[in-house]
């Protein structure tokens, strides 16, 4: 699973993504496990507490990267503030299905 970090904002998202990136991909693959890769990518936003709505575009630059390597994408653990976010910009289906 790929563990959102406390704080995904404007300040904090460039320097993020790559990192969410990279365990995505060692996660589709399999990487540090002893089994198989997955059919689906979960992510795990049960640490995040400071958020904007740039927040939502980092989980959809994950969604993405899932996608284009044949993965399914989760999100996990989301908190109702960034849940209501994803609602008023109609993307709540994408994160949340």
């Amino acid at each position: 699973m790929v563990a959102l970090p406390p704080e995904l904002t404007q300040h904090t998202a460039a320097q993020c993504l790559p990192g969410c990136l990279a365990a995505l991909r060692a996660e589709a693959a399999g990487a540090g496990t002893a089994r198989d890769a997955v059919s689906t990518v979960e992510v795990d936003a049960a640490e995040v507490q400071r958020f904007d709505s740039v927040a939502l575009a980092v989980l959809l630059a994950l969604r993405r990267e899932a996608l284009l390597l044949g993965k399914g994408y989760a999100v996990r653990n989301l908190p109702v503030g960034l849940q209501r976010l994803a609602t008023l910009y109609g993307i709540d289906t994408l994160l949340l299905a």
